[in-house]
C-alpha cells in the first residue's frame, strides 16, 4: 500500500507568501515492500474558505515532482490547502495524504498600501552611519483572525512587535541585484497582536545595499539612503480588515549601533540604549519625522530559497582592555 507524504510547493513546506502563479508540486512516496511505483495520482486544492478550488481528477503517470498548478488565477494573500493520493501498479489508491497549505504573497504592485519611508536627516555617504531606528504606535479594535505583515528595506532590516522579535530570519531582506529584483519577506504576526495598543519597531542596517561589498570594499553601490516599506494586513473575527502601514506617522532616530558594516564590523554602545523603544508606552517625543520615498514596487518579488537563520552562538571568552582603557 502505498502512503502520500512530505508534500511540497515550490521546494517548501507550508510556503507563506509566495509569487508563482502556477506552484510546483511535488510529493514523496513511501511502501512496504520493494519496487512499489504510482501508476496515477489525484491532487485536489482547496482556498481558504473550505471550497473546492482545483482538482486534477485521477492523472496516469509515476509523475511526483513539479507537478504544476493548473486551476483559476490564484489571489494575493490567500492561503491553499491541498492534498494528494496516489495507486500503485495494481491500480489500487492510497489514502489521501495530510493536508499541507501554501499562501500567496502580493502579486502586483497595486497590492502595496504602503509608502517608503526612510529617516528624514542626511546622512554622508562616505562615512559609516550609525543605524537608524523607526517606530509607531496603531490600535488594534477587536480580536484577530489573522495577520501578516509584508516587509522589505533598502539596506537590511530587524523587525520586532511589543518588544517580540518578529520571524526567525537574519540578514533580511536577504542580497540581489536591488535594482532588479528586491526581495520581501511575509510573516504570521496574529500572535503578537494585542487588542488595544500596539507597537512596532524596525532597526536598518546598511547591509549590502549601502555598505562594503566586493573586493575593493565599494560602498553605496545601489543607493545612498536607507528606507523601509511595511504593512500589515489585520482580519479581525467578525470579518472586517485593517491595514497597517509605513507612512509619514512614523518617527526616527539613532540607538546604541554606531556602526554596522557586513565587511568592517559593527560597533555597540550600550549607554545609549532605549529600553522599551518597541513597545507601547515608549515617549519618542524626542524623535525625527520620516519622509516618504518614491521608489515603486515593481522589482519587489517573493523569496525564492530558504532563509537565512542563526546557527550557533559564541560567547564571549575575556574582554579586552586598551591602555587607554577603551
Amino acid at each position: 500500500m502505498l502512503t502520500v507524504q512530505d508534500l511540497r510547493c515550490e521546494y517548501h513546506r507550508d510556503p507563506l507568501g509566495i509569487d508563482a502563479r502556477q506552484p510546483r508540486l511535488s510529493w514523496r512516496l513511501s511502501a512496504g515492500r520493494r519496487g512499489a511505483v504510482q501508476s496515477a495520482y489525484q491532487i485536489q486544492v482547496e482556498d481558504q474558505d473550505g471550497n473546492e478550488h482545483w482538482g486534477t481528477g485521477k492523472v496516469a503517470g509515476d509523475r511526483s515532482v513539479h507537478v504544476p498548478y493548473e486551476g483559476p488565477p490564484l489571489r494575493s494573500g490567500q492561503r491553499y490547502t491541498w492534498r494528494v493520493r496516489a495507486w500503485d501498479a495494481e491500480d489500487a489508491p492510497s489514502a489521501w495524504s495530510a493536508p499541507a497549505w501554501w499562501e500567496m504573497g502580493l502579486l502586483a504592485p497595486a497590492d502595496w498600501r504602503a509608502s517608503w519611508i526612510e529617516p528624514g536627516w542626511e546622512v554622508d555617504p562616505k562615512a559609516f552611519k550609525p543605524c537608524p531606528y523607526l517606530r509607531r504606535t496603531f490600535r488594534i479594535e477587536d480580536q484577530v483572525r489573522s495577520a501578516r505583515a509584508y516587509v522589505t528595506s533598502h539596506g537590511l532590516y530587524e523587525l520586532s512587535l511589543n518588544g517580540q522579535c518578529v520571524g526567525d530570519q537574519v540578514l533580511t531582506p536577504g542580497f540581489t541585484s536591488y535594482h532588479d529584483r528586491l526581495q520581501y519577506q511575509v510573516y504570521d504576526v496574529g500572535d503578537l497582536l494585542v487588542e488595544g495598543e500596539n507597537a512596532i519597531g524596525a532597526i536598518l542596517g546598511d547591509g549590502w545595499y549601502r555598505g562594503s561589498v566586493d573586493v575593493a570594499s565599494r560602498r553605496n553601490v545601489y543607493g545612498e539612503h536607507l528606507a523601509l516599506l511595511l504593512q500589515i494586513h489585520v482580519r479581525y473575527q467578525d470579518g472586517r480588515e485593517a491595514w497597517v502601514t509605513s507612512d509619514e506617522g512614523w518617527r526616527a532616530t539613532t540607538g546604541p549601533i554606531l556602526k554596522s558594516d557586513l565587511k568592517d564590523g559593527e560597533i555597540y554602545d550600550a549607554r545609549r540604549e532605549m529600553p522599551g523603544w518597541d513597545s507601547p508606552g515608549f515617549d519618542d517625543g524626542d524623535w525625527r519625522a520620516v519622509r516618504v520615498g518614491d521608489y515603486g514596487y515593481d522589482n519587489l518579488v517573493a523569496p525564492v530559497g530558504p532563509p537565512v537563520r542563526k546557527q550557533e552562538r559564541f560567547p564571549a571568552r575575556r574582554v579586552l582592555h586598551t591602555p587607554k582603557g577603551e
